[in-house]
């Protein structure tokens, strides 16, 4: 399986996990009464998750009292690096996790991984991803706006730079799928006239998916002639900050769950030019080697 530097962990650390693993006579699969443990025993009725203040979190949260078999249950708060070195190691010896996760994601083209149905829709389903602007950027530089307007592209293509970025960086990532997709960007950017440095301030949230879209709409731009300076804040700024025109754009509007709250705020005073990203969506997150396909199949704590 492919290594991610960002993980920071090594073979040396599996290994002896491993050997550890190797060394108990107690079969991990049963409980204390002998019978096979669940897959609630198994992960000790304990979901892991990313930061506190991620919509996601809150998402899950909600989950957790909508579905009555949850009853027990608990939300592991974490940071996203850290619930990716959970899930690698979990599935490095091939152990139950549960995660909370979303699409796209470069976890999806580097492990096999399934989100769980979710009958309720207590974590929004399929969700889709917007751009928005300013008021009065269409006037100010009417050709960038063109460009903002026909952005689209598809989950792959962001899993695509999220992965390589995983092993470098969002810019040399960026640079790689724009190589690799000029049909695309010049679908983008036809008959656009070239600038003379003016700046756009494209306000994105820290996910990766986000960042992996700000960075080549960043190289796009600036190869048309103008500056473009990337700002990464949480999503209740991102919404302050084109709704107050303190920002001039962003990409990474999740709709309609993930940010709606914010977007009702803000949306008299913002343009929303529509998607720009569709099949994204929001899940609990296991391995595909677990034996399990809905959150309904979880198991209350005793």
């Amino acid at each position: 399986m492919k290594q991610f530097k960002a993980l920071g962990l090594t073979m040396g650390v599996s290994a002896a996990l491993l050997l550890a693993a190797c060394g108990d006579d107690t079969d991990s699969s049963d409980n204390s009464n002998g019978k096979e443990a669940t897959i609630g025993e198994e992960v000790g009725y304990t979901i892991v998750g990313i930061e506190p203040g991620a919509g996601l979190t809150g998402l899950t949260y909600d989950a957790l009292e909508q579905y009555e078999n949850l009853e027990g249950w608990t939300l592991q708060e974490s940071s996203t690096a850290g619930m990716i070195g959970s899930l690698d190691q979990a599935i490095r010896n091939e152990e139950p996790i549960i995660v909370t996760g979303w699409k796209p994601h470069w976890k999806f083209s580097a492990y096999d991984l399934k989100i769980l149905e979710d009958p309720k829709g207590a974590l929004g389903g399929e969700e889709y991803t917007n751009t928005l602007v300013r008021k009065g950027l269409e006037e100010d530089l009417p050709d960038l706006y063109t460009v903002l307007d026909r952005f689209y592209w598809e989950p792959e293509d962001v899993e695509q730079v999220m992965l390589e970025a995983s092993n470098s960086d969002f810019d040399s990532a960026a640079a790689e799928w724009i190589q690799n997709n000029e049909d695309k960007v010049n679908e983008w950017t036809e008959g656009i006239v070239k600038g003379n440095g003016e700046e756009l301030k494209l306000i994105t949230t820290t996910w990766d998916s986000e960042l992996a879209s700000s960075s080549v709409m960043k190289q796009v731009i600036n190869d048309l002639g103008y500056k473009v300076n990337v700002i990464p804040v949480d999503p209740a700024i991102m919404f302050q900050a084109i709704g107050s025109g303190e920002g001039d754009a962003s990409l990474s509007a999740a709709l309609p769950t993930t940010h709606d709250a914010f977007y009702k705020k803000h949306k008299e005073d913002i343009v929303d030019l529509g998607e720009n990203l569709k099949g994204t969506q929001n899940g609990l997150v296991v391995p595909a080697y677990m034996d399990i396909d809905s959150i309904e199949d979880l198991d209350p704590k005793k």
